[in-house]
């Protein structure tokens, strides 16, 4: 009796750093959060119990509203290019093709650089005035003007190419990992069978891939869903608003700047606990429409 006591100590002795860090990082902060829905409290000074009033300002909240569609913009403009790139890359990378390995961590790479520096090298780049991206293109005559990538035109373009850019390496990781679980056997007998690369992709690689498939298309919708990072540091979510999402918007809220709308310029802390819960809430709807519709992949039908 007295070893396993101990035994449960020694194993509960390694599982109390990740729950105290999971309580202090993860239940308290959200408890918090939580608590301020109801009030109205700028971060200092005064807590003011308001109710219902933080939710009812945000169904007024045009600036919110608009955000939401630019995620959904963002969201859906990255998962179109990025999981198609990166499923075709790995069926590529996937045959004993010369130098595959170097290639594999070439394209891996932009996921372990980190956001902030990697926007910032895409804003040289696609800079209006001195931008590398439009010298190139005035250099050889592919326009006969500087494009301004980051006004209101071209500016979700831009930063949906960054986003697919440093998006594409980790879910071909993931895909190549699934195709490498596929038997062998089962190309062979079908190329017995008389079907093509075409038949064989479309019959079964496909649906082999299914569990795989799901579980990389909800990372990227909830990924998609919740970046921010990139777009803060490239456009700030302008010009005019053009590019805020859901999540800038909330840590413009919670963290103000000289810059944006004359609503993010004023830390609203309780204010922002309610968007920052209602956004929640719909990033779960979302991921829970997705997970009960896409069972099938997972069946392998």
């Amino acid at each position: 009796m007295l070893n396993k006591a101990k035994n449960a100590a020694f194993s509960y002795s390694f599982l109390m750093p990740s729950f105290i860090l999971t309580v202090v990082l993860g239940i308290y902060p959200i408890t918090w959060a939580m608590r301020y829905m109801f009030y109205d409290y700028k971060g200092y000074g005064e807590e003011r119990f308001i109710g219902l009033d933080n939710f009812a300002r945000i169904m007024q909240d045009a600036e919110y509203w608009d955000s939401v569609v630019n995620t959904f913009v963002y969201a859906g403009g990255k998962l179109l290019l990025s999981l198609p790139l990166a499923l075709l890359l790995a069926v590529i990378l996937n045959r004993g093709i010369r130098g595959k390995g170097i290639m594999r961590a070439l394209l891996f790479m932009p996921t372990i650089i980190s956001t902030a520096v990697m926007a910032v090298v895409f804003f040289t780049i696609f800079n209006s005035y001195n931008g590398i991206l439009n010298q190139f293109l005035l250099k050889y005559g592919v326009i006969n003007q500087a494009i301004d990538w980051m006004g209101v035109d071209y500016a979700m373009f831009t930063v949906i190419l960054v986003a697919v850019w440093g998006a594409v390496g980790n879910y071909m990781l993931l895909f190549l990992a699934g195709l490498q679980n596929i038997p062998q056997d089962v190309y062979e007998s079908s190329s017995l069978d008389g079907a093509n690369k075409w038949q064989q992709f479309r019959y079964i690689t496909i649906p082999m891939l299914g569990p795989v498939m799901q579980m990389i298309i909800m990372l990227a919708i909830i990924t998609a869903l919740k970046g921010y990072e990139s777009i803060m540091v490239m456009t700030d979510g302008g010009p005019v608003g053009t590019t805020n999402v859901m999540f800038l918007y909330v840590y413009k809220l919670f963290f103000p700047t000289s810059g944006g709308a004359a609503a993010t310029q004023v830390q609203e802390m309780g204010y922002g606990s309610a968007v920052a819960f209602v956004t929640a809430i719909i990033v779960g709807i979302i991921t829970i429409i997705y997970f009960y519709g896409s069972r099938r992949l997972s069946r392998n039908d």
